[in-house]
């Protein structure tokens, strides 16, 4: 198993793709640390490009990667290898290298200018963001045979999760107006750990008053020791339920 990862991880980090999106995160963090008078200020900036970024290349390259690499997986499965391990060590290595990448290119420039609580929050969100939607990624590729059909989904994966689940709950909201649905939002949050990410770095700044009553309410809740264990639990649960459904498809596919 270590071989298998060792070999992908290696793979992977010479990959032009990985190397560019590395380069991008690295410019575009120490452009907005420098550009803006205040750290923090640039720390907020950077959120918005991390939320956007990380979960679209984290979820497109291991896709690809996946679909490009069936010759080699039906390799794989003719030695004396058991299934589990070589589709648990492709996922090894594929959130290794992506989890390495973003802490090159926006890791290392959020501990130089902000090593702070909030900084070390936006990190670590950027880390599991890129684990998530790795193993994301996998369950979309094996499930879809066809190469085309598989991006398309990610790519619905990727619009779903950044633009359509915020769009749908701003929709309840203004359809339910007049009931107090500020309680079932925190709820809702639990389903896009996109969200839920966004969420616990801008209490970490201390920006919760700008989001009104909704606001407080995500600060007594989120805010808390266990809020966030509770909300630490529900991203490793976004990280094990894809890559379980994954791998008991893979076991079970006819390559």
């Amino acid at each position: 198993m270590k071989k298998i990862i060792k070999y992908v991880i290696i793979d992977i980090l010479r990959n032009k793709i990985v190397l560019a999106y590395t380069a991008f995160l690295l410019l575009i963090s120490i452009s907005i640390f420098n550009l803006e008078d205040n750290s923090a200020k640039g720390l907020l900036s950077l959120l918005n490009i991390i939320l956007i970024i990380v979960p679209l290349v984290s979820l497109l390259f291991p896709a690809i990667y996946v679909y490009n690499s069936s010759e080699f997986l039906e390799l794989l499965v003719s030695q004396p290898l058991k299934r589990k391990t070589i589709w648990l060590s492709l996922f090894w290595g594929l959130a290794v290298s992506m989890s390495c990448a973003f802490f090159v290119g926006a890791g290392i420039p959020i501990l130089l200018f902000q090593a702070t609580a909030t900084g070390f929050m936006m990190l670590g969100a950027g880390l599991i963001l890129s684990v998530i939607f790795v193993a994301l990624a996998m369950l979309a590729a094996v499930i879809a045979r066809d190469k085309a059909k598989g991006i398309g989904v990610v790519i619905l994966l990727w619009l779903y999760f950044s633009v359509i689940f915020d769009g749908l709950i701003l929709f309840i909201l203004f359809q339910f107006a007049d009931y107090p649905l500020e309680k079932m939002m925190v709820a809702a949050t639990a389903f896009n750990p996109i969200d839920l990410s966004r969420i616990l770095i801008l209490l970490k700044m201390d920006v919760a008053a700008l989001m009104g009553y909704t606001g407080a309410i995500f600060k007594d809740f989120f805010g808390t020791q266990m809020g966030l264990i509770i909300s630490f639990l529900v991203l490793v649960i976004w990280m094990i339920i894809p890559t379980w459904l994954s791998l008991r498809k893979f076991k079970h596919k006819d390559l």
